[in-house]
């Protein structure tokens, strides 16, 4: 994705945009990205003392290896709970007051909120350059906006599919490697009483994971602000898709992955697979008598179209704004989001899949006694990493979009079409941005 430059930014209406906080209320202890001047790095010998606030489990104890080894720069971890749960209120509270963590896990695709509400440092300014290699490209390019960076990535969620092998082998079928083939399973899978999977209508998130593995491209930036197409060719092929499946009760849609429902009906075997990301592994493998049952394969293709995994997930290492030691604070980020200490230390505190190709940690290179002895990881997971769509960019009013999008596949239930509520959800969408002061226009179609 390419980033942002000044003069772009202005044509995104910047006087409305810090209505984007949660609670729609600008904050006028906010500074823009750009404005305030570069904070020196401390002097020698001079101890340094950090606040990180993550929803990570047991953080402080990753943070005390870097600080046995960093005696001058201390971290303190803060937990906070999960962003939308409660911990970005807490962020952009702290922010607003003038105050906050030096350090803050910041999902990507909240990234465009916090930037645009004066909310992060650019850390380019402090060297995040020099790391830059070290990072899968298509997450660094989620982390670049306005000629700078605004985050370390910290994690990603490739996809692949999750399979019940002993349920496949009932129908005669092995792993698809197309949409259409895994349909055509989940047909020969109803006679059986049993699902291929679920489809939530109240979760966009999935939804949007397929369109961009078959390569949509929802928002794009120019000169005149931003574009919005949820209608283009690839989404609209997913959208169709879907909705011919679920005409056909392919799927469940009473309730989603990961619920209490699913989690007993897959401790039934009354669902045969999950289309869904690398993190999804561990929750597979708390479902009672599935040990050696699952398989774990490339996620299925668009045809020809599209790429061979997408992503579900993903967040970053952000420094905000009112950080007084972004030098040193980003000494710590990239530690601990790009060395095989931190990754491995944050693959035991409930990280996703590693941001760095050349690591993907110690515990993830070994066989699976729970898949049947695969070696998944190595096999599956990390040529998906490499494999998603580059252009991708995430945009303002994420949150808000995904409910908008959930409102209206909701109605598929009533006999609206997926197409017919992408369309909706795009006009509400534009309205909605709008409303915020940002400049936007539908693609010509």
């Amino acid at each position: 994705m390419e980033g942002l430059t000044r003069r772009q930014l202005l044509g995104y209406g910047v006087a409305g945009l810090s209505a984007a906080l949660l609670a729609g209320c600008a904050s006028p202890a906010l500074t823009q990205p750009g404005t305030a001047g570069l904070r020196p790095a401390a002097r020698a010998g001079e101890r340094v003392t950090l606040t990180y606030w993550t929803w990570l489990k047991d953080m402080q104890r990753v943070a005390n290896i870097w600080n046995d080894q960093n005696p001058d720069i201390h971290v303190n971890v803060v937990p906070v709970p999960q962003g939308n749960g409660g911990g970005y209120q807490k962020m952009y509270a702290a922010l607003a007051a003038g105050g906050g963590p030096d350090l803050a896990h910041v999902e990507l695709r909240a990234i465009p909120e916090f930037l645009l509400a004066g909310g992060l440092t650019n850390l380019a300014d402090y060297g995040a350059h020099t790391y830059r290699e070290r990072y899968d490209p298509t997450l660094w390019g989620q982390v670049s906006y306005l000629d700078g960076v605004y985050g370390l990535p910290q994690d990603s969620g490739p996809m692949a599919l999750y399979y019940h092998q002993p349920l496949f082998d009932s129908v005669g079928a092995s792993a698809p490697t197309t949409w259409d083939q895994w349909a055509d399973i989940a047909v020969e899978l109803r006679k059986n009483k049993t699902w291929i999977d679920c489809f939530s209508l109240s979760d966009a998130g999935p939804f949007a994971a397929f369109a961009t593995q078959a390569g949509a491209r929802w928002f794009t930036q120019g000169e005149g602000g931003w574009e919005i197409n949820l209608l283009d060719e690839a989404t609209l092929e997913v959208a169709r898709f879907f909705d011919s499946a679920l005409d056909r009760d392919l799927l469940i849609t009473g309730y989603g992955s990961f619920s209490p429902p699913w989690s007993a009906a897959a401790a039934k075997d009354q669902i045969a697979s999950l289309t869904s990301a690398s993190w999804a592994d561990s929750i597979l493998a708390d479902v009672n008598g599935g040990s050696g049952k699952w398989r774990v394969a490339p996620m299925q293709r668009w045809g020809s179209r599209g790429f061979g995994s997408s992503a579900l997930g993903g967040s970053t290492v952000a420094i905000l704004a009112h950080s007084k030691h972004p030098h040193e604070a980003l000494k710590f980020a990239a530690w601990l989001t790009s060395t095989a200490e931190g990754i491995d230390g944050e693959i035991a505190s409930g990280i996703g899949w590693s941001p760095t190709p050349d690591y993907i940690g110690a515990a993830r290179t070994k066989p699976s006694a729970f898949f049947g002895g695969q070696n998944y990881n190595e096999e599956i997971m990390r040529p998906a990493a490499a494999d998603q769509n580059p252009d991708w960019a995430w945009w303002p009013l994420t949150f808000q979009s995904y409910n908008i999008l959930a409102d209206e596949f909701r109605k598929k239930a009533g006999g609206q079409s997926l197409v017919d509520g992408l369309r909706n959800a795009e006009n509400q969408i534009i309205t909605a941005m709008k409303n915020k002061g940002l400049t936007i226009r539908q693609a010509a179609r």
